[in-house]
């Protein structure tokens, strides 16, 4: 993203449905954990995914890393970092952290590679304003 923010941080709050019987967060939760972090980033670069979808421009999840340290429990503050590592002419990728905001302590971190298709779903370049090299 050329002259734009590559990196933000967030606060989020472990909610009582995002917890398994044994207080942990499911490990289904990461990814939309992820996904906040890459929608706020987008959001504080002056867009959303609603505009970009209603423009025809779909970003579609074609790979998901998560690597699981330790786990977060519920009512737990968490902060989840984002940041745009690499752009080419059809992807995004990104890198995740995720930390417990009281101490600091690496709970996830994690990696996604976002492609750009168009509404029938065929590879398409990125626009030039999602930072395309």
């Amino acid at each position: 993203m050329a002259e734009s923010i590559n990196e933000c941080t967030i606060e989020t709050r472990v909610r009582y449905y995002e917890v398994d019987r044994q207080n942990a967060v499911h490990h289904s939760n990461y990814a939309r954990y992820f996904e906040m972090g890459r929608t706020e980033l987008l959001r504080q670069n002056g867009m959303d995914y609603k505009d970009l979808e209603d423009a025809g421009c779909m970003l579609v999840v074609a790979k998901l890393d998560c690597r699981f340290k330790y786990p977060a429990t519920y009512d737990e503050i968490l902060k989840i970092t984002t940041k745009v590592t690499k752009t080419d002419r059809v992807r995004i990728e990104h890198y995740y952290k995720i930390t417990r905001a009281s101490d600091g302590h690496l709970l996830c971190d994690g990696n996604t590679t976002l492609v750009h298709v168009n509404r029938e779903g065929k590879l398409q370049a990125l626009p030039e304003f999602l930072g395309r090299d």
